[in-house]
C-alpha cells in the first residue's frame, strides 16, 4: 500500500485504538534549553525475556540481576508461572527494582492460558516450551495481537509433531497441546516476518528429544542481531549453536545449565534519550554502556553521528553531543539514507529526528515492521504528516523531506515505540499531546520521570 505524501492513510494501522482517551494524554514538554544530562536505563527487555525462558528450563536455579520489571516482562513471568516455574524476588542491585530467582519445575504443566498482551517474545518463545509441557496451553493476547504474523511459530511447531489447534487462522489464538516432550529434529520455516520465529525455537531445542536442525527458507531474515544475541544467551548456559551455512542453526539435544546473570540497561530505550540531544541540542550521556554486546541498540553510536551528532565513550558512559549547524542556526541535522534492517525498533525514533532534518531522509529495509505493535511504517506516516510533516510511505521504508511541523495530537497505537516518537517530537513542537503515553510501561514504565530528569 502507498500512503499519499501529505494526507491520512487509507488504512488506519490500529484501528479503534487510536481514539484519544483524555485521562491517559500526555503533553509532551517543550525544551527550553540545550540538554545536559546524565541518565542509568532499566535492563533489557529482549536480555530479560530470554534468560527467563532459559532459567525456567534449565538444570536448576538461576538469579537474574537487574532485570526489566515491565508490562512484557510480567507477561512472561506469569505466562511461565503458569506452567509451573517458580519465581521469587531479592533485593535488588540495578536501581529499578529487585532481582529475580527462578527455580524451574520438575515437570512443566499445561492446563492453563497465557495472555501474551503484544508482546512478541511472549507469543513466539513461550509455545515452544509449552509443548514441553503436559497438558493443553491457550495463547492469546491484545486486540492487535491477534494480528501479528505467527506462522514460523505454529507452522514450526506442527512440523516437529506438535499438536497446535488455531482453527486454520495462523494467528493467536490458538492451543498448543503439550506432550511433556518434543521429538525435534529437522525443520524449514519461513522466518521473513520475524527473527523471533526463529529465536523462539532455538531456545528450547536442546530439550527437544533430538536437538533441531533449523533451515529458514524465505526470502531474507530481518533483524539478524536478535537471532545472534539468543545463541549469545544460550552460550553462556552451556548451548552450543552451530550455524553451518547461512540461514541455518543446529543444536544438539543436552542440559541448559543454571547459571546467574546480570541484564545490561536497555539500550534500544536508550534512542529516545540519545535522539533527544541533537533535536533540542546539547549533550546526553547513558551509563552502564557495556563495552561488548549484541544488543540493537550498540548501533546508536554509529547511526547518530550519519545525522551529525558526535559520539564519545568514557568507560562505560556514552555521549551524544548535538551537531553545529554550517551557517550558526539551527540544528544542523543531516538528511540520511539508511538502510535498517538490522535495527527495525530503531526506527520509530530516528524518524522522528530525521523530521527535523534539513535535508531529506531515507529509511528502507524496513517492511516488516508493519507486524510489530502495530504497523509503523503506516503510523509514522499518517502521525507525522497530520503534524505538517512531508513523509511517504515506500514498500519497504520511510520518504522524509523537510517540512514545519505544528502541534496536535499524536496517536501512540498502544506501541511504546510511537509513543517515544511523538515525545521527541514534543521537544521541538509545542503543543503535541501523546494519547497513550501509558504504553511505554511495555518497555520502559518509568519513561515519563526519565524524560522529566532529562529536561530538568
Amino acid at each position: 500500500m502507498q500512503i499519499s505524501r501529505y494526507s491520512e492513510p487509507e488504512f488506519d494501522p490500529y484501528g479503534d485504538m487510536k481514539q484519544t482517551d483524555a485521562d491517559a494524554s500526555w503533553r509532551a514538554p517543550r525544551a527550553t534549553a540545550p540538554l545536559t544530562a546524565a541518565l542509568a536505563l532499566p535492563g533489557s527487555k529482549s536480555l530479560t525475556n530470554r534468560e527467563l525462558v532459559l532459567a525456567a528450563l534449565a538444570d536448576g536455579p538461576s538469579t537474574l540481576r537487574a532485570p526489566l520489571w515491565s508490562r512484557d516482562s510480567e507477561l512472561m513471568i506469569e505466562g511461565l508461572r503458569a506452567l509451573g516455574t517458580r519465581f521469587e524476588r531479592a533485593p535488588g542491585h540495578g536501581g529499578f527494582g529487585d532481582d529475580l530467582r527462578v527455580t524451574p519445575a520438575e515437570e512443566l504443566v499445561g492446563s492453563t492460558t497465557i495472555d501474551c498482551g503484544l508482546a512478541g517474545t511472549v507469543m513466539r518463545f513461550l509455545p515452544p516450551v509449552a509443548a514441553l509441557a503436559l497438558g493443553p496451553t491457550t495463547f492469546d493476547g491484545d486486540e492487535y495481537a491477534r494480528k501479528r504474523p505467527m506462522s514460523g511459530v505454529i507452522e514450526g511447531l506442527t512440523g516437529l509433531g506438535v499438536d497446535l489447534d488455531d482453527d486454520r487462522r495462523g494467528t493467536l489464538p490458538f492451543t498448543v497441546h503439550g506432550t511433556g516432550r518434543v521429538a525435534g529434529g529437522s525443520l524449514e520455516i519461513d522466518a521473513s516476518a520475524s527473527s523471533q520465529f526463529v529465536s523462539g525455537l532455538l531456545l528450547s531445542a536442546a530439550r527437544f528429544d533430538d536437538g533441531l536442525d533449523l533451515r529458514h527458507v524465505g526470502d531474507r531474515l530481518p533483524s539478524m542481531p536478535h537471532i545472534e544475541m539468543t545463541i549469545a544467551t544460550l552460550a553462556a548456559r552451556g548451548v552450543a549453536v552451530e550455524s553451518p551455512e547461512t540461514g541455518r542453526w543446529t543444536v544438539a539435544a543436552g542440559p541448559i545449565h543454571a547459571v546467574d546473570v546480570d541484564i545490561e540497561p536497555d539500550l534500544s530505550n536508550a534512542a529516545p534519550f540519545l535522539v533527544a540531544a541533537l533535536v533540542a541540542g546539547g549533550s546526553v550521556t547513558i551509563t552502564g554502556w557495556p563495552s561488548e554486546t549484541t544488543q540493537v541498540g550498540a548501533q546508536l553510536a554509529e547511526l547518530l553521528p550519519r545525522f551529525g551528532a558526535r559520539v564519545e565513550r568514557d568507560g562505560d558512559r556514552l555521549t551524544v553531543h548535538a551537531p553545529k549547524a554550517a551557517d550558526g542556526a539551527g540544528r544542523g541535522i543531516r538528511g540520511v539514507d539508511l538502510d535498517l534492517s538490522e535495527a527495525g525498533e530503531l526506527v520509530p525514533n530516528l524518524v522522528a529526528l530525521a523530521a527535523f532534518a534539513g535535508e531529506p531522509s531515507t529509511f528502507t529495509g524496513i517492511g516488516h515492521i508493519r507486524h510489530h505493535e502495530t504497523d509503523r511504517l503506516a503510523a509514522l506516516a499518517a502521525e507525522l504528516n497530520a503534524l505538517g510533516g512531508r513523509f511517504t510511505e515506500l514498500d519497504d521504508g520511510l520518504r522524509v523531506e523537510p517540512a514545519e511541523l505544528h502541534g496536535g495530537v499524536w496517536h501512540a497505537y498502544a506501541d511504546h515505540r510511537m509513543a517515544t516518537a511523538g515525545a521527541i517530537v514534543g521537544l521541538a513542537v509545542d503543543d503535541v499531546v501523546v494519547d497513550d503515553i501509558g504504553s511505554t510501561s511495555k518497555t520502559l514504565p518509568q519513561f515519563t520521570e526519565l524524560w522529566e530528569q532529562l529536561l530538568a
